[in-house]
């Protein structure tokens, strides 16, 4: 028994090394680049491009305050988590249901990639005619638009599921919800969690669209209205809230992916 544990023991060790050397090397890059770009707007002093500080102290001033987050960040990142959360409710189970049926995917997988294929922003307007202008327009358009990566990778997930290990399942006695949840679900989930990180960019994206066409509030309706009265500070401030609020999403979405699916990794280990 103390093999096994001390092994674990130096994995971990060495996996925690190698995530601690890829957040400093990241790190590392971001400030050369940020110091790069502080130094050639601040000699050159372009009309476009702020320099990184008077950009920070714009988010500081404008975005970070308590009437800025209220009336522009929160709702923002409120719609893109009630989005991303409602297609992955839909979309995991129902892509399980059409998975599990032998045949069916094959006949609606090329209809679900044709709705892929119809750019969002195409159908914002059937939305907004629907269903106004307010968030739940905004959350359902999101959603709609996401939940393609997430149905089309959870039915792939489940059609690749090994017929071994259903047989194995059925000898032993494992039917029903219990095969569901301890054979399909766990084989299945690596598909799963790459189609919603997937979705959760796509979510950004379609939020921004949304408030930009259809809102008086948010972080897409801040950035047009700068742009539009031409104040470029105010505009980078919104695409650097956005884009910090994107990437602590995903930091979170990937320790969440990384604990999960650690048994998933060490089986890929051990088969190398």
């Amino acid at each position: 028994m103390a093999a096994p544990t001390a092994s674990r023991s130096v994995t971990a060790r060495r996996r925690g090394r190698s995530a601690l050397r890829w957040v400093m090397e990241s790190a590392i890059l971001l400030v050369v680049l940020v110091a790069l770009w502080q130094l050639v707007t601040s000699v050159t002093h372009p009309l476009y491009f702020p320099t990184p500080a008077a950009i920070w102290g714009q988010v500081m001033q404008a975005w970070f305050t308590p009437s800025g987050f209220s009336t522009n960040i929160l709702p923002s990142f409120e719609r893109v988590t009630l989005g991303w959360l409602f297609a992955v409710v839909v979309g995991v189970p129902l892509g399980f249901a059409i998975g599990r049926v032998r045949g069916l995917g094959a006949y609606l997988t090329p209809l679900m990639h044709y709705g892929r294929a119809v750019p969002a922003p195409v159908v914002l307007p059937i939305f907004m005619i629907f269903f106004g202008i307010g968030n739940v327009m905004k959350v359902l358009f999101i959603a709609v638009g996401i939940i393609w990566p997430i149905l089309l990778n959870t039915i792939k997930g489940v059609e690749s599921v090994e017929a071994l290990q259903l047989d194995t399942a059925t000898v032993y006695g494992i039917r029903g919800s219990r095969r569901l949840l301890h054979v399909e679900l766990p084989a299945a989930l690596p598909d799963i969690l790459a189609g919603v990180r997937i979705s959760l960019a796509l979510a950004f994206v379609l939020m921004v669209i949304s408030e930009m066409i259809a809102a008086s509030g948010g972080i897409g309706y801040q950035i047009l209205q700068s742009q539009a009265q031409f104040d470029i500070l105010n505009m980078w401030a919104g695409i650097v809230v956005l884009a910090v609020g994107g990437v602590v999403f995903n930091a979170l979405l990937a320790a969440i992916e990384a604990r999960v699916l650690r048994w998933h990794r060490g089986q890929r280990r051990e088969a190398l």
